[in-house]
């Protein structure tokens, strides 16, 4: 049996100090209902919160503990680092070391800047298109979160969708206008809105494999009609990769779809659970940051030595056979989720790409956000919360993506497979 008591106490002391008792909102479980787990330590597929519960992880910091909790490589690298400084403010060679490594498995990075955060790399993205471009208007695509910077506060998915907040206050409404934003796998309002702005957009940015509205992957057709109109319109193509990088293909997004990208952003995987993040892309857009170009960017953490090792350890250690069998545990877990529905006659879509999954209570294929949304939540929640007091731990919303990781194993899938189908016949009998 499951005991909650600490983490209850915890939650009421968190409210206290912080608003809605978190640091960032999903961690609150609103959408799914209860008191959210507050964990004492990690180690491989598993946390361990302060009552003493194991739960099996497929949250996983949000994607980035992609070798696992606290694996031995790369705590022995940070353990080592630590005594050698926690932040310089300056250059340092483990800068260099981690980009070259980022540069040999996406070639597409020419030049890269280092930043502390998933939502400042697409930030800085932006604001790069904007300079290199002199225009103002940006599109995104409904339900895809690409941080909480204010252009991108419009009709967001992941913690927005989550708290049915369409827009936030605080967004000016400038701001808002300069964001235009359209329906995910949608070519016919791709091309008008084209016909419409072409000489007013400065980028389109897109999770090429959306990780915020639940998981949904792009159609080719309708990727590469967006590095068609870009390319006709001069426009910079930006592919949103904090979440894919390192996940949804060995080479992420970029080599899924084999796309040539203008300017890309990652974070996650590659701070190796440490704040860290990058934009990058080809040389002669990169050349116009400062201080070799004019659109301005900086950070005092920015390079930080202890994120640059633990990248570096978690990238180096993310071979291709590492890899490889991380998907077929995904493919194995998603199958027999799918076939657990099945035998249970519950209409259930189950999508994973590469190492990343997620499932909705539908009876038809998810391609956008309006059908996310279409999706029964209330049953999500009660599958979520019974899935729970059995041990396993996804992601507390039908809006996010759920992870693998290199050190869950067939027992870890089984135990999940088993837990479900008990779930299942609990609640459908």
């Amino acid at each position: 049996m499951i005991r909650r008591e600490q983490s209850e106490l915890a939650f009421t002391q968190a409210q206290q100090v912080f608003p809605g008792g978190v640091n960032s909102p999903v961690r609150a479980f609103k959408a799914v209902g209860g008191t959210p787990v507050f964990i004492d330590s990690a180690k491989g597929a598993y946390l361990y919160d302060v009552d003493g519960n194991a739960y099996i992880d497929y949250v996983l910091s949000w994607g980035p503990m992609i070798l696992g909790h606290a694996n031995d490589q790369v705590v022995s690298a940070v353990q080592k680092s630590l005594y050698k400084g926690t932040s310089y403010g300056a250059p340092s060679p483990l800068e260099t070391k981690l980009g070259k490594l980022l540069q040999e498995r996406i070639p597409q990075l020419e030049k890269i800047r280092m930043v502390n955060s998933g939502t400042e790399a697409t930030m800085s993205a932006i604001r790069l298109a904007r300079g290199v471009t002199g225009r103002d208007k940006i599109i995104k695509f409904i339900g895809c979160y690409h941080g909480h910077s204010d252009s991108f506060l419009v009709q967001a998915g992941s913690g927005v969708a989550t708290f049915g907040l369409p827009n936030s206050p605080g967004v000016t409404q400038g701001t808002a206008q300069d964001t235009l934003t359209l329906p995910y796998n949608d070519i016919d309002s791709l091309r008008a809105c084209f016909d419409k702005e072409g000489s007013n957009i400065a980028g389109v940015i897109i999770e090429a494999v959306a990780g915020n509205m639940g998981l949904i992957k792009a159609e080719q057709g309708f990727i590469d009609e967006i590095r068609h109109l870009t390319k006709m319109y001069g426009s910079l193509f930006i592919v949103d990769e904090v979440m894919t990088g390192f996940r949804v293909n060995y080479t992420g997004a970029v080599g899924l779809y084999n796309l040539d990208a203008d300017l890309i952003c990652f974070g996650k995987v590659v701070g190796g659970g440490f704040p860290m993040a990058l934009f990058g892309g080809k040389k002669k857009y990169m050349d116009i940051v400062t201080p070799s170009g004019t659109v301005y960017q900086a950070g005092t953490l920015s390079g930080n030595p202890i994120a640059m090792v633990a990248g570096y350890e978690t990238v180096k250690n993310l071979t291709p056979s590492v890899f490889d069998k991380m998907t077929r545990l995904t493919d194995r877990l998603c199958e027999g989720l799918k076939k657990v529905a099945l035998e249970h006659n519950v209409p259930l879509q189950v999508v994973h790409v590469g190492t990343m999954f997620s499932f909705f209570f539908n009876n038809k294929s998810v391609r956008n956000f309006e059908d996310s949304k279409a999706s029964d939540q209330e049953r999500f929640a009660q599958v979520y919360r019974t899935l729970l007091e059995k041990g396993i731990y996804l992601a507390p919303s039908q809006y996010e993506s759920n992870f693998m990781s290199a050190a869950h194993t067939e027992t870890e899938i089984d135990k999940t497979i088993t837990a479900f189908d008990q779930v299942l016949g609990e609640i459908y009998g």
